[in-house]
């Protein structure tokens, strides 16, 4: 018979959550954690300033009167379906760096939409966690990220990225403000906002993947420039973009933008302390393996009995989605490279024929000869531009989302590992009692008590977690409402920009063409 008390480390389960890959920065940094303040209650002051709109800038219109998408759910409270937060999206993505392009008069880049909304949310709020912001139409908050320039020599060497901030949040400092901040900054952030919010069934937009291949090529570059090389240029240009989106969803969810972390990263205008635990080939990189690899176990071994209807449809709409936007994004890759190699092979017909024509005797034809190439090299860049568009007005957005939908999935884990604790709390509740009971028939008064005082605990506990799967389900609830809501009227603004640039961009080879066919009809 047991006589000491059997505690087991009850809700302290914490998941280390990063990949592991090569990072950015051999001595990555992530920044301490921000000093924790109250947050104060405010109001904000409308503030008029003027918008400087770049193509695929990473933000997105904020509509007043979005249609809700939900799924069908007859036995959930109403309560919970009133989304309090405002769309949150990174809306069209930011403008390659197309080394390719070369001044044609009548050929522009892809279009855009202009009329740029707001983000807009109410700071006046307590810091719990659970508690949800109301909307708010005067405040906004809009971050760019630009300049990405090489610091350092080898493979000490990293990027960093300007981060520019508009804002009239009265929590914010100024009203315009940039820091300096290096990938792994990023990370950081990501890695504290996780931390804080994900226990509670907050969906935390992913940060952008390490690659090492991209890394390699810009740690190992000589030049501190990556204008001369096309290939560093378009990595530094995609990840540049995917900051930019990583930062503006967070802008754009009413608690993460007034959150103490973010508001640091956003405002100190100092060098984040340095840090290990992004790296990959740090002792803190291999513990985030092993810990991955038994979360994964741990998602293949334990099957959670589902009885909240809204839940089991929900998580199967998400593995759904989650196969169809994979091989959506394998599609638009295949599409974006086939265009590309269609560019180039434009290009080499083009040098061919301008060599043909100025060897050809016949002056009618050497002239539609050398018209025809130069046409060529137009419809070369066309078909350049159009795959760029391809690759970031389309397809860098299904990437996100795939993105997303694996932070969904972590939230209903997180649901689950929350279940698991309440389960084994009402286990040893339940052995606590039979162990009391059985002291109370061998009229051991000594161990009663202690048996009593046990019981009373872990009755507690177990309140506890029911209390915290609760909040965890109901707060999932929200977010996977607010993250369908945003997914349509994205995926409609996303769709009608990137059909507008694809017919700019037929309209525009219709033109070259109709252009050389006089030249064609004059050959005699």
């Amino acid at each position: 018979m047991a006589d000491n008390k059997e505690l087991p480390p009850l809700f302290d389960n914490e998941e280390l959550k990063n990949d592991m890959d090569f990072d950015d920065d051999d001595d990555s940094d992530i920044f301490a954690s921000a000093i924790s303040t109250s947050i104060r209650t405010s109001s904000a002051q409308d503030h008029n300033i003027p918008e400087t709109s770049s193509p695929f800038n990473g933000q997105s219109s904020t509509p007043e009167d979005l249609p809700k998408l939900s799924l069908k759910d007859t036995t959930r409270d109403t309560s919970v379906s009133t989304l309090s937060s405002p769309v949150a999206q990174s809306g069209p993505l930011s403008p390659p760096l197309d080394p390719t392009n070369t001044d044609i008069d009548d050929l522009h880049d892809v279009p855009i939409n202009d009329d740029h909304e707001d983000h807009s949310f109410n700071v006046a709020q307590s810091q719990s966690i659970g508690e949800e912001p109301t909307e708010s139409s005067d405040q906004y908050l809009k971050i760019t990220v630009t300049s990405p320039q090489k610091m350092g020599d080898g493979m000490g060497s990293y990027v960093a990225y300007r981060v520019e901030t508009k804002t009239n949040i009265q929590l914010y400092r100024n009203r315009v403000f940039s820091v300096n901040r290096r990938f792994s900054d990023f990370l950081g952030l990501h890695d504290k906002l996780t931390e804080k919010f994900l226990r509670s069934g907050r969906i935390i937009p992913p940060a952008p993947e390490k690659s090492v291949i991209g890394t390699t090529k810009i740690k190992m570059s000589g030049e501190k420039s990556q204008e001369q090389n096309s290939g560093s240029s378009e990595f530094l240009e995609r990840r540049r973009a995917a900051l930019e989106r990583f930062l503006n969803r967070l802008a754009s969810h009413p608690l993460f933008c007034i959150d103490p972390d973010v508001r640091e990263f956003l405002e100190a205008d100092m060098e984040l302390p340095k840090a290990t635990n992004t790296s990959a080939l740090s002792g803190a990189g291999v513990m985030r393996l092993f810990n991955k690899v038994g979360e994964t176990v741990n998602k293949i071994t334990y099957k959670m009995d589902e009885n909240d209807s809204w839940f089991e449809e929900t998580i199967t709409h998400i593995d759904c989605l989650d196969g169809q936007l994979r091989s959506l994004n394998g599609a638009v890759e295949s599409l974006t490279n086939q265009r590309k190699e269609l560019a180039s092979c434009t290009g080499a017909t083009a040098r061919s024929i301008a060599v043909l024509g100025h060897g050809e005797p016949s002056a009618s034809l050497g002239r539609a000869l050398a018209q025809l190439a130069e046409t060529l090299e137009k419809v070369e860049v066309v078909r350049k531009a159009q795959a760029n568009s391809d690759l970031y007005q389309f397809g860098e957005m299904i990437r996100d989302y795939v993105a997303l939908i694996g932070a969904i999935k972590d939230v209903f884990h997180e649901r689950v590992k929350v279940f698991q604790n309440w389960q084994h709390a009402q286990i040893m509740l339940n052995k606590k009692r039979e162990q009391k009971a059985r002291m109370e028939q061998t009229g051991r008064s000594d161990k009663t008590n202690q048996a009593a005082t046990e019981v009373i605990e872990w009755e507690a506990k177990v309140e506890r977690g029911q209390e915290e799967f609760d909040k965890i389900s109901t707060m999932i609830r929200k977010e996977v409402e607010r993250f369908e809501t945003v997914r349509v009227h994205e995926f409609k603004k996303q769709l009608i920009q990137y059909l507008e640039a694809m017919l700019q961009h037929q309209n525009q080879l219709i033109k070259h063409w109709e252009s050389f066919l006089p030249e064609a009809k004059a050959v005699a």
